[in-house]
């Protein structure tokens, strides 16, 4: 096998988490590698295109106070920006900013591309090499290796993944990339004990088909509140923000819900995966939720140039037939076009009992879990 380079540290994955992973290493005088799957997908939010909201608002700011990226580019690349809990006291208050998706991923590109002792490649690890419970390096798809002294595996939902929409399920990572299966493989090999993850996306919508006449219109805050302390406030000074839409759930969405639910994914039994955190699909908010006569979503624009609106609190793993149906039922939705069906994904992750605060694995030391 051929030995293509040497790094400091090598960090697999380049969302959220492996963005910022490398960024820091590389900015701290390590030579880096980042590799993701697809040049295409740094920084890609399958899911909703926001940052920050409750508690991970907080996040982002401590990330732009240790020199991070995802505040500067949320404010390089906004849609709309909104405080949150502002009726509470400020220790709550919590920004969020709808981003340009796109541009986004436009952005973190070009800023790991720009980052001094940080090289980017395109293609997917499916080894660790470990001598003597040390990390030695990767093993690429390609029949590459490339050693190192420390790995940071930064892989989201990629890994193991799996796509569930009603009866139908397959492996796959969110927006088409392919599942990260051979990595799984290694890590079970080490000795490493994984879990299974779960979370869910609602369905993307034309904007062209929605009557946006009898929804409440949520508009951004004026001024706008910077996430990073590097932003000049003035940058904003004219850039328009699209606004976003308030509409409910209702007695004949529930119906259309409550009839099928059985055709859930989850909960069919089909997924044994459990949510990182508290982000409840709409049949499960159905469900813990009985009393409630209604439920508030948000309609959210995914970028400047696109008519796709993302249906914010409608997440499912309904079947399609089912998600047209309770699509059709909302306010201002019976004749919506859907781009992109909802799915649920499965996933691996490493337990976090096998890792030190640090983040580094108790089985190999060099060898670092992060992200989900």
């Amino acid at each position: 096998m051929d030995k293509l380079g040497t790094y400091d540290v090598i960090v697999i994955g380049a969302g959220h988490a492996g963005i910022e992973a490398a960024h820091a290493a590389a900015k701290l005088g390590a030579r880096t590698a980042v590799f993701t799957l697809s040049l295409d997908f740094i920084g890609n939010m399958p899911c909703n295109p926001s940052i920050g909201g409750t508690a991970k608002g907080h996040l982002v700011r401590e990330v732009d106070a240790l020199g991070g990226l995802m505040g500067i580019a949320a404010d390089a690349t906004y849609l709309q920006s909104r405080m949150l809990n502002r009726g509470k006291g400020p220790a709550v208050h919590s920004l969020r900013v709808q981003t340009d998706r796109k541009r986004y991923h436009i952005w973190m590109k070009h800023a790991l591309e720009k980052t001094a002792n940080l090289d980017i490649h395109q293609g997917e690890i499916v080894g660790v090499d470990v001598q003597d419970g040390k990390v030695c390096g990767v093993y690429t798809n390609l029949h590459g290796y490339y050693g190192c002294k420390a790995v940071v595996v930064a892989t989201g939902t990629n890994l193991g993944g799996r796509i569930f929409v009603g009866d139908a399920h397959y492996d796959s990572g969110p927006d088409g990339t392919h599942a990260a299966t051979e990595l799984t493989k290694c890590l079970v090999a080490h000795g490493f004990t994984l879990r299974r993850f779960k979370t869910g996306t609602p369905a993307r919508v034309n904007r062209r088909s929605i009557d946006f006449t009898n929804l409440a219109e949520q508009p951004g805050e004026c001024p706008i509140t910077p996430f990073s302390a590097r932003t000049d406030a003035h940058a904003f000074d004219n850039l328009v923000q699209i606004p976003c839409h308030i509409v409910y759930t209702n007695a004949e969405t529930h119906r259309i819900i409550r009839d099928n639910i059985r055709r859930s994914a989850m909960y069919s039994g089909k997924i044994h995966g459990t949510g990182p955190r508290y982000c409840p699909s709409i049949e499960d908010k159905l469900v813990r939720f009985a009393d409630k006569e209604r439920h508030q979503l948000f309609i959210e624009p995914l970028g400047r140039d696109t008519e796709e609106m993302y249906i914010q609190g409608f997440s499912t793993s309904l079947p399609t037939d089912v998600q047209q149906a309770m699509l059709h039922s909302l306010e201002g939705f019976a004749h919506a076009e859907i781009m992109r069906y909802a799915y649920a994904i499965e996933y691996d992750c490493i337990d976090p009992t096998a890792l030190y605060p640090t983040l580094e694995t108790k089985e190999v030391t060099g060898l670092y879990g992060a992200g989900q």
